[in-house]
């Protein structure tokens, strides 16, 4: 079913959304000077910096899982995940209650770097939101929320 299209919304969003795209892909810039070389000299990018955001925010997971969630093949998933293993920003432990399924975290000598690094790219949301009534803030969130399940329901 077609849905009827706001223009004067679809036109204030056209301006608003490729400066929220264009900050979201400066990450390098808020990386603190040994995150950002450790990530130059292994050749880590941006999908390297979404794999690693969401195993931090969700604590440890399984490949599978963060495959699903950031819509990755397993094989993709995999790769990623060694490299940054490799590059020492992840952890793979033996899931104590399956000892056939491992669980990616971030180590705790990485905590502080990426901690500061979270800080820094949250800063600017964090400044719009406090400007936000109580109210608005709720609608704020309610908004990204409903944007959220249409990515996902679009994903399949």
């Amino acid at each position: 079913m077609e849905r009827a299209v706001d223009t004067e919304l679809r036109d204030r969003l056209t301006v608003v959304i490729p400066l929220i795209s264009a900050f979201l892909r400066g990450a390098r810039q808020d990386m603190p000077a040994g995150m950002r070389e450790a990530f130059e000299a292994a050749g880590l990018g941006p999908r390297h910096g979404a794999v690693l955001a969401y195993v931090w925010s969700s604590g440890p997971v399984g490949v599978g899982e963060l495959a699903r969630q950031l819509s990755l093949s397993l094989t993709n998933t995999s790769q990623l995940s060694g490299e940054l293993t490799r590059a020492g920003w992840l952890r793979r432990d033996n899931d104590p209650a399956d000892h056939r399924r491992t669980l990616l975290s971030v180590p705790p000598e990485r905590h502080h770097e990426f901690g500061l690094f979270l800080d820094r790219r949250t800063d600017v949301l964090m400044r719009a939101v406090a400007r936000l009534t109580p109210a608005e803030r709720d609608g704020f969130l309610a908004g990204l929320n409903a944007w959220a399940d249409e990515i996902e329901s679009d994903r399949g």
